[in-house]
């Protein structure tokens, strides 16, 4: 396939399900063969589940799901705390009765009808909270249980519901951004000189600080009518960029969703955005969330806003209903509180609905992470722009899920660093697309998933699409010179502020000897004194191996640093 060739667009998400059901199932695969393999104590040490709690109080979190508090059991703790575990909120979980230590086999679908996934919500010293996935409310557990963390199917499920929306789309749907994406248009030229511009060549600068590269490439994002790239190298201030340009665009009344592929990376925007005290809404379990975010959440907002007093009252009558389950002891009772919980739910639910559209439909810049894009809240909501912070660490079809509607898309990232993770050991599709369906669209040959959105637009227009950032804020410039030379066509450029600074310069008490005074220190490693360890050589129990995969370790260099920082 040349990369200059328009790209049949049936074909492509014909590529995309069969790329994304092999990792999906290589996903599936290791989970399930760590839980089948490993007692749930090895799973423990594993990080990957915690054994032995009790459910201590259960209540109505958002969405009307049940929320379930896990405490230690105290026949096994005596500190009543949590033993060292992996977990961390937003995980995805499972929760089941704990089988017995001489239980055979456990399978995740024999786990799973017994017990129900959820997701992580909170997580401190002597508990841990779980948000129910709808539909396993009424699960009752006797005894005894433990949770251990699967692999996430939700994103991969609305990942395979754009492409399949993308497949189904005929010739005469296609937007001119969706044709200009795909090569089957070019992109609007945009003015070589923008200084001279009507639209950009005099912009009121919010940020003063901003250097040539990033005013050129916010101008360049600006003027574009379909698709930009902003190629920002390590530390050269491609966040700090994004802001100015969100500013820009509010400035002339332009509605924006900004998205990218981790929680993180889309946190990191709110936090830099709070400041400017414009209407901001961040969408995602709270869960995920950093703390200094949660203000801005859709989570908070509906509990705390105006917009949410409607739902407080069914919230109150809900939360009443869950405590009282554990009061009763009649099977019958408590079918009649299922019963009415399942109809608080339904009317929690509509009311919710009314009060996120109003949060939603009053926020000049909504954030969500790519997959969080294609919930309901977005449902039928259109934006001007799209921001994908990240983009190159970002599976395509993710990228699609806020894309499908969009008119405009900003990508940032810098392709030329590591492309996203890939599980399945063979991410090429074969010859024919998944079903065998004679009709089906052909898949695309030599299309892998590692290939991403802002790669194949670079391929597919060449880089009249792209801004580079070309001042760095973060190395001396001989640590630069490097990356710069091999990666970045020598284009690099080292700020003032660090091209020449030493730790010797730092603030800190530091000591002025050959180790502070050289940016740049190699020490050889190589030989007997320095071994590596494999992580999955286990030689008391060879046959299970480990759970660490081709992990590799050096205990000594790890020593050897610890003495050269301290």
């Amino acid at each position: 396939m040349s990369p200059k060739e328009p790209i049949d667009v049936p074909s492509f998400a014909a590529t995309q399900l069969a790329l994304l059901d092999q990792e999906l199932q290589s996903e599936i695969q290791e989970t399930s063969s760590l839980i089948s393999n490993h007692s749930p104590t090895g799973l423990q040490r594993a990080g990957l589940a915690i054994t032995n709690l009790t459910i201590s109080s259960q209540r109505t979190g958002l969405g009307g799901k049940t929320v379930l508090e896990l405490s230690p059991d105290s026949a096994t703790s005596s500190t009543g705390e949590l033993p060292e575990h992996g977990i961390r909120t937003g995980d995805i979980v499972l929760v089941a009765e704990q089988p017995a230590g001489s239980a055979k086999k456990r399978e995740v679908k024999e786990l799973e009808r017994k017990g129900a996934r959820g997701v992580v919500t909170k997580v401190q010293r002597a508990a841990v909270n779980v948000a129910l996935d709808e539909g396993k409310d009424e699960v009752v557990f006797a005894g005894r249980v433990w949770m251990v963390k699967l692999a996430d199917e939700v994103t991969y499920r609305r990942m395979n519901q754009t492409m399949e929306k993308l497949q189904k789309m005929g010739e005469a749907e296609y937007s001119s951004f969706i044709r200009v994406l795909f090569g089957l248009s070019s992109p609007s030229p945009v003015p070589q000189d923008l200084t001279t511009s009507d639209e950009v060549g005099n912009i009121e600068w919010i940020d003063p600080t901003l250097n040539d590269s990033q005013k050129d490439a916010i101008k360049f994002a600006l003027a574009s009518r379909e698709v930009a790239l902003i190629h920002g190298p390590p530390g050269t201030g491609k966040t700090h960029t994004l802001i100015e340009l969100i500013l820009q665009m509010i400035k002339r009344e332009q509605r924006i969703l900004v998205c990218g592929p981790s929680n993180i990376s889309v946190d990191n925007i709110v936090e830099r955005l709070s400041p400017h005290k414009i209407p901001i809404l961040r969408l995602g379990h709270p869960a995920r969330l950093l703390p200094s975010v949660l203000n801005h959440s859709l989570d908070v907002l509906t509990q705390t806003s105006e917009a949410g007093a409607i739902v407080k009252d069914v919230r109150a009558e809900m939360d009443a209903k869950q405590a009282s389950i554990k009061k009763t002891k009649s099977g019958k009772e408590r079918k009649a509180i299922y019963t009415d919980l399942k109809e608080l739910r339904k009317e929690y639910r509509e009311r919710e609905r009314r009060c996120v559209s109003n949060l939603v439909g009053g926020s000049k810049v909504v954030l969500a992470t790519l997959h969080g894009a294609g919930g309901f809240q977005l449902r039928n909501e259109q934006f001007d722009v799209v921001i994908i912070d990240e983009a190159s660490q970002a599976l395509e079809a993710q990228c699609w899920v806020p894309l499908l509607s969009a008119k405009k898309v900003v990508c940032a990232g810098d392709h030329l660093q590591l492309p996203p993770t890939i599980k399945s050991l063979n991410s090429k599709v074969k010859a024919k697309s998944k079903g065998g369906d004679d009709n089906a669209s052909p898949v695309i040959r030599g299309m892998t998933l590692e290939t991403t959105l802002f790669d194949r637009l670079l391929a597919l227009h060449g880089p009249a699409i792209k801004r580079m950032l070309t001042t760095q804020y973060r190395m001396h410039e001989k640590i630069m010179r490097f990356p710069s030379d091999e990666l970045y066509d020598s284009k690099l450029i080292a700020a003032d502020a660090v091209k020449a600074r030493l730790l010797k310069d730092l603030e800190y008490d530091v000591e002025n000897n050959e180790d502070t005074t050289e940016p740049v220190i190699f020490i050889d490693t190589q030989g007997g004194d320095f071994p590596e360890r494999n992580e999955d050589d286990d030689k008391e129990n060879p046959k299970k191996g480990s759970l660490h995969g081709e992990s590799k370790s050096n205990e000594m260099e790890a020593a050897l640093v610890r003495l050269h920082v301290k």
